[in-house]
């Protein structure tokens, strides 16, 4: 849970893997460990394919490209190519964590992060649900799509928050239960001008 700011707004900080907003003392560039680490490990196999006769192997989806995603579960690895033989290259540990597909190979999604990184990760641990990540130093949130709009909220930098709709410079969002409309600028996960509903 957050806690009270400036004039009674509350603060939301970094989501560690809870359903509420948690505290964060340190500044942004030094909590990208929780979001993404180096690991060596190269298991974390993808789903068995689907190996009855006549059973077709999976294909591109067709849709459009570049697109956002977001990662379904808590620990995901990003590979060196697509496949299991390639090496781990990072580990991201953020659950809904916003990622952008920018290419496909059979059940391999060509992935870019916050910070440009990109890598391959398979497609069984994306998400089509839309989130965002604040990455602006103090992201209001406000009533409505105006910045004279009271505000809901204050997020810090690195809050993940699940997309309810985009129009023009503002997007809606909802972070650890509070929704409030913050400008697209200061978030990642959307393109300029997208409408998401």
């Amino acid at each position: 849970m957050g806690h009270k700011g400036w004039h009674g707004v509350r603060t939301l900080r970094l989501n560690r893997g809870r359903a509420r907003a948690l505290t964060i003392l340190m500044p942004a560039f030094l909590f990208i460990s929780p979001l993404v680490t180096t690991d060596s490990v190269w298991a974390q196999e993808p789903p068995p394919a689907d190996t009855r006769p006549g059973a077709s192997a999976p294909r591109a989806t067709g849709l459009p490209l570049p697109r956002f995603a977001s990662l379904r579960a808590k620990k995901v690895y990003m590979r060196a190519g697509p496949g299991t033989r390639y090496p781990v290259e990072w580990t991201y540990r953020r659950k809904g964590l916003p990622i952008q597909i920018i290419a496909e190979f059979d059940t391999w999604r060509k992935v870019r992060d916050w910070n440009g990184t990109t890598g391959w990760v398979h497609r069984a641990m994306l998400s089509g649900r839309r989130m965002a990540m604040t990455i602006g130093n103090d992201t209001m949130l406000r009533r409505q799509p105006d910045k004279a709009a009271a505000p809901v909220a204050r997020a810090r930098p690195g809050v993940i928050a699940r997309i309810l709709s985009c129009k023009g410079a503002w997007c809606r969002i909802d972070a650890g239960g509070l929704s409030g409309w913050a400008t697209r600028k200061l978030l990642w996960g959307t393109f300029p001008g997208e409408k998401v509903k």
